[in-house]
């Protein structure tokens, strides 16, 4: 029996591109697609979480949103990899600075990711799991980001299973050399070593939690483009 479509993704094997960009925001999806994407197609709406399939510089290319969380993205990552034949999944989110050097708007690449989850409990390991990029991804990536004179900062990022924390752990993880934190790649970057996949997360800073300092939704929606250029030109 197929496993096509899914309970959260309405469309059948053939409509996905190998590599698929994965904003977490829906209308992040809809931007890159219209802005970027020569001739697409809307493949998937299930919950209105918009999946857009079209062509960038000669290359088939889709994008869709996660969601928010590592829960959201662990479904959508799994069902992509597992039921419907994509290969790659380079998320292009936003996250909160941890590392003083970074800005507003400076673009991270997360070599591994850090987690308070219990997702990756799952996979039998009794241990503490720390899943790394894809160094294929990542290794185009910063070349990319050179060539295009982009400084990406590269090293670990923190993906929290809360976004209101109370046990306040940013102070400790930016002294171990944290860059950021975030909310999904922890579980995009297991799903894909588990299913011998390739997975990157390319982040944007959105806001600094120690100060308050951050940008409005509209923004995080629309402005965050050498982000989405280099996962492009890179897809």
């Amino acid at each position: 029996m197929s496993n096509t479509p899914t309970p959260h993704i309405g469309c059948n094997p053939g409509d996905f591109a190998k590599t698929v960009l994965m904003p977490g925001d829906p209308l992040r999806s809809k931007f890159i697609a219209e802005t970027y994407l020569e001739h697409p197609r809307l493949v998937n709406n299930v919950r209105g979480v918009q999946g857009y399939t079209g062509r960038y510089k000669g290359k088939d290319v889709s994008v869709m949103a996660s969601g928010m969380g590592i829960p959201s993205i662990g479904i959508y990552s799994y069902e992509l990899f597992n039921f419907y034949g994509v290969e790659n999944i380079i998320r292009i989110g936003s996250a909160g600075m941890l590392h003083p050097d970074l800005k507003l708007r400076s673009v991270v690449a997360a070599m591994s990711a850090y987690s308070n989850s219990d997702y990756g409990a799952q996979f039998g390991f009794k241990g503490n799991l720390g899943p790394c990029a894809s160094w294929k991804l990542l290794k185009a990536a910063t070349e990319k980001a050179a060539e295009m004179g982009v400084m990406m900062p590269v090293g670990p990022v923190y993906s929290s299973d809360c976004f209101y924390d109370e046990s306040k752990p940013l102070g400790v993880l930016q002294q171990l050399g944290v860059l950021c934190v975030e909310m999904e790649t922890y579980a995009l970057y297991l799903n894909a070593a588990k299913a011998g996949k390739n997975a990157l997360a390319l982040l944007t800073i959105s806001d600094n939690p120690f100060t308050g300092e951050g940008l409005d939704a509209e923004n995080r929606q629309n402005t965050f483009t050498q982000m989405m250029e280099i996962a492009l030109e890179i897809a």
